[in-house]
């Protein structure tokens, strides 16, 4: 199976694009040498790999499982490569990054964005889940959570530090009023990411813990969902800091009780290994410290 890396790296690609056609253009030759690579690989392989039509495409079964053996392969091929390219340090390979659906979008997008865009011979697999994800089990090289990990065995970076405040629209607050203590939240609307029943438990001066109970009419397991809800005046929520700069700053978003913040819920970035790190993953980190160190991120509205 090994015969032809060329084989192994064109079914690669088109099974993440989805098409012959998305696959040639990427790897920069003609859609007849891919169909001819696929076929030689089928050939090989014994089994039909990659189920098509005049409209559609779809990974049979066999596909699935060689996949995986396939980019197990070539990710350790390619590490090799990366480390024996002496006196460089220029990422490449495939970078698995996994992470929350809302700081994902607004964060780690865009960083991995521009690192493809710098380094041509990188390529970048993004998985956006909001729960938490087995970095072995699902292959991911790093993952972004936020909040102290759990998982003890994975090697860990801080990155920024973070905490939940609570904003709602100017206009809501026009409508309902300015809170200026707890009490005065009473009977407004919260907008609900998760366990509704739960109280918000925000640190206000002097570290003293605080409860808010809030009526919560809406409620969703989509962070985007409930930031959207807020930002058309439907009520307060309590998010990262971090997420809500750019609304803040644009004063689509304002602070609720400016005084009142969560428990510290840092950044971090989890990978295996520091000492097989490739070059991908550590560019990768280096630019996320960057882009949350940016003066138009959170610092701006980071409670201290």
């Amino acid at each position: 199976m090994l015969d032809d890396l060329n084989e192994l790296r064109t079914f690669r690609r088109i099974a993440a694009l989805g098409s012959l056609t998305a696959a040639a253009r990427d790897l920069g030759v003609g859609l007849a040498v891919v169909s001819k690579r696929l076929t030689t690989l089928e050939r090989r392989a014994g089994v039909r790999l990659i189920q098509r039509s005049t409209r559609s495409l779809s990974i049979t079964d066999e596909g699935q499982t060689l996949l995986v053996q396939v980019e197990r392969a070539l990710d350790a091929i390619e590490s090799a490569e990366e480390r024996l390219a002496t006196g460089r340090d220029e990422p490449m390979g495939l970078l698995r990054v996994g992470a929350p659906v809302s700081f994902g979008r607004r964060h780690v997008a865009p960083v991995l964005g521009r690192l493809a865009a710098r380094h041509p011979r990188l390529d970048v697999d993004l998985r956006l889940d909001d729960r938490v994800t087995d970095l072995i089990g699902e292959r991911i090289e790093v993952a972004i959570r936020i909040g102290p990990p759990r998982d003890s065995t994975m090697i860990m970076r801080r990155l920024a530090d973070n905490r939940r405040i609570l904003v709602a629209a100017p206009d809501y607050l026009d409508r309902h009023g300015r809170p200026s203590k707890p009490e005065d939240v009473v009977g407004l609307e919260g907008l609900s990411y998760g366990d509704a029943t739960m109280p918000w438990r925000l640190l206000g001066p002097g570290g003293v813990e605080t409860e808010f109970r809030l009526r919560m009419r809406l409620r969703s397991d989509s962070g985007d969902a409930v930031h959207d809800w807020a930002l058309a005046g439907a009520g307060i929520m309590l998010k990262s800091a971090l997420d809500l700069s750019t609304d803040l700053a644009a004063n689509r978003l304002e602070r609720v009780l400016p005084d009142y913040a969560s428990a510290p819920s840092p950044v971090y970035a989890l990978f295996a290994s520091a000492q097989t790190m490739s070059t991908r993953a550590r560019v990768f980190i280096d630019a996320m410290v960057v882009e949350l160190a940016d003066p138009g991120n959170a610092s701006a509205v980071m409670p201290t």
